[in-house]
């Protein structure tokens, strides 16, 4: 690896790290800088512009390897249930080959509850042809449900995902215990897919705007 390469991974390394422990507005570039073991107190701005694009990389850092693991399909799937499979497994897959311990799964966490960083995953996201496929496949196979409802239902997918696996990762650190991310990524595609075919209760409330 070179050894411009090898400081940009390491001060990614130290940025999930301390992320995940304390979010993403309370540390300092230059706390980034020094946990990574660079003297440079700009080293983030030379290297990924500042702040913005330390963010980018790391999460364009997760859905590229979440990617990897993604084998392409086509278009049509046979149930809700394999959509979901194909969201989560990625991720779970990703997870377990991470050194431990591991921060990934609570940067993440912190990065979706954090107004200056969640954009940025939104963006990074909705716009990769593999998710775009998922989505479309799952909304085909919910169209008898109300849109509104599907929207909103699906909105959810992420946080799910996300807060459960920044649970799960906190916890193996601190008993040190086995995380076992292909059993939680089963139990999650199953919760997730229930989630999504339950049935609606007939109220005559629509679904609120903020969830929809």
């Amino acid at each position: 690896m070179a050894r411009s390469e090898s400081a940009r991974t390491a001060l990614l390394d130290a940025a999930e790290r301390l992320f995940a422990e304390s979010g993403t507005a309370p540390v300092s570039d230059r706390r980034v800088g020094e946990a990574a073991g660079n003297a440079n107190h700009s080293a983030v701005r030379y290297h990924f512009g500042g702040r913005d694009g330390l963010l980018r990389a790391l999460i364009s850092r997760h859905l590229d390897a979440v990617l990897e693991h993604r084998p392409a399909k086509t278009a049509k799937t046979e149930s809700v249930l394999e959509d979901v499979r194909s969201f989560v497994m990625p991720s779970m897959q990703v997870l377990a080959a991470l050194p431990r311990p591991s921060w990934r799964a609570r940067f993440l966490g912190q990065a979706l509850h954090d107004p200056a960083a969640l954009p940025l995953i939104v963006e990074l996201s909705d716009d990769r042809p593999d998710q775009l496929r998922i989505r479309r496949s799952m909304v085909t196979h919910l169209k008898h449900l109300d849109r509104t409802v599907v929207a909103g239902r699906t909105r959810l997918i992420t946080r799910i995902i996300t807060s459960t696996a920044a649970d799960v990762e906190g916890r193996a650190e601190r008993d040190g215990s086995d995380p076992q991310w292909l059993a939680v990524g089963d139990f999650l595609a199953d919760a997730i897919a229930g989630m999504l075919t339950a049935p609606v209760t007939p109220t005559g409330r629509p679904v609120p705007p903020h969830l929809a």
